[in-house]
């Protein structure tokens, strides 16, 4: 095995990372060079690794400009790269977009876009439509991310205003061939949910936005409202003959990441069991049923006898209660410890794939049997820092954290649980 259950849990959390590292995924999917030009356009977390890829690994002439996180940027010659803010977009951000989507306009059919999203890319590719302000998206973006609303609702209101998601993108490009390399970080890894999918066609509508605004009580501000009311500007729907030469294909998703940790598990001796590659729900809740299924498996060999492991991928959420920073992935492992309560043999990790778990510059956290025991021999209690949402300030003082600093890629959380032979 990997010397020990510590090891061996990283190393499948550095495969799962590593199956969706740009710089292996993009290659394969570079298209011949176009008789005009090659414009490369992006934005995600992963999309300055993906434009370095493409540099690396094209052969003729290049232009373009993409815009990632703040940190995330990857230095290219040929390709302009922005740092910009994320979740809550800001005036970078908003610019980068607005020299995108003119960068696009004025092609022939003889011109490549190749786009180049991965998650993230929403909040970082940021252009309201007109007359609609700035501040206007940033505070409806705000009033959604505390409401409770889900990605594909939040993905539909963004859509219908902005001048530049939902497909329109790809519908100024015309009549030139788009390209679109994707890195899913969804749930069902629907092309037109990541970064609302600004070169992908949209089958939602102005009043299915005005609808989720009712329902979450959202009023302010009146320009938006108002803008959603007149429905002046539809978003290029399935079928849309300006989206006849756009392409979409999926180069890496948090399915082909479990299976590269899985395979980790097999070379170390250990039967992977993957339950899931969308498992969503509140972060502690997830834990508590993961908890209940080690035990089984540790207990009673069901559904699989030690040593395995227990595989999932997905994006859980956090409502914040507490004074803790957050975290969904040390909540959920905080979670998950509690329930288990020191129960032999049992270990696990989970991160976020990205590298940041919430607003940590942390990527998750390993949890042994022996954390419950560790933390109370410092003076702390598991029970109340999960009930502070404290976990970040927990697995920091056990010393037990997994930094990766950014990993330049997202397909989701990975969670592992290593049940070894008692």
């Amino acid at each position: 095995m990997h010397g020990s259950p510590r090891e061996l849990l990283r190393a499948m959390f550095d495969a799962a990372v590593a199956a969706a590292a740009p710089a292996l995924r993009i290659p394969e999917f570079l298209p011949a060079p176009p008789k005009g030009r090659t414009i490369v356009i992006g934005a995600g977390k992963a999309s300055a690794a993906m434009a370095k890829a493409v540099e690396d690994h094209w052969d003729g002439p290049l232009e373009g400009l993409v815009v990632t996180r703040y940190g995330h940027g990857v230095p290219c010659s040929r390709i302009e790269i922005i740092e910009a803010a994320h979740p809550v977009p800001d005036a970078r951000g908003r610019d980068a977009a607005r020299r995108i989507l003119n960068m696009v306009q004025g092609l022939t059919e003889d011109d490549l876009v190749l786009a180049l999203i991965s998650g993230g890319g929403s909040a970082l590719l940021s252009l309201p439509a007109p007359p609609l302000a700035f501040e206007d998206k940033q505070e409806v973006n705000r009033a959604l991310l505390a409401s409770g609303a889900s990605i594909d609702e939040m993905n539909c209101v963004r859509k219908h205003f902005s001048a530049i998601k939902g497909g329109r993108l790809a519908a100024a490009a015309w009549p030139a061939r788009v390209l679109t390399l994707l890195i899913s970080d969804v749930p069902g890894d629907d092309p037109s949910t990541i970064a609302s999918g600004p070169t992908v066609a949209d089958a939602t509508t102005y009043a299915q936005a005005r609808a989720i605004l009712r329902k979450y009580g959202i009023e302010e501000p009146k320009a938006v409202i108002e803008h959603l009311e007149r429905a002046v500007d539809e978003t290029p729907k399935p079928g849309d003959p300006r989206l006849a030469r756009a392409e979409t294909v999926m180069i890496a998703t948090p399915q082909m990441s479990l299976e590269a940790a899985a395979r980790v598990a097999v070379e170390a001796g250990l039967k992977p069991l993957i339950l899931g590659d969308a498992i969503e729900g509140e972060a502690r809740e997830v834990g508590r049923v993961m908890a209940g299924i080690a035990r089984q498996v540790a207990l009673h060999g069901q559904p699989a006898e030690p040593p395995c492991v227990l595989i999932s991928g997905g994006e859980t959420t956090v409502t914040l209660r507490g004074k803790g920073r957050g975290g969904r992935n040390v909540e959920y492992l905080l979670s998950l410890a509690v329930a288990l309560d020191g129960l032999p043999a049992i270990w696990a990790i989970a991160g976020d794939t990205d590298g940041v778990d919430g607003a940590e510059e942390v990527a998750g956290a390993i949890v042994t049997p022996d954390s419950l025991a560790r933390a109370a021999a410092l003076g702390i209690n598991a029970k109340e820092a999960l009930a502070e949402n404290d976990g970040h300030r927990f697995f920091g003082a056990l010393g037990d954290q997994v930094v990766t600093g950014p990993t330049l890629t997202n397909v989701n959380d990975f969670r592992a649980i290593l049940i070894q032979e008692d």
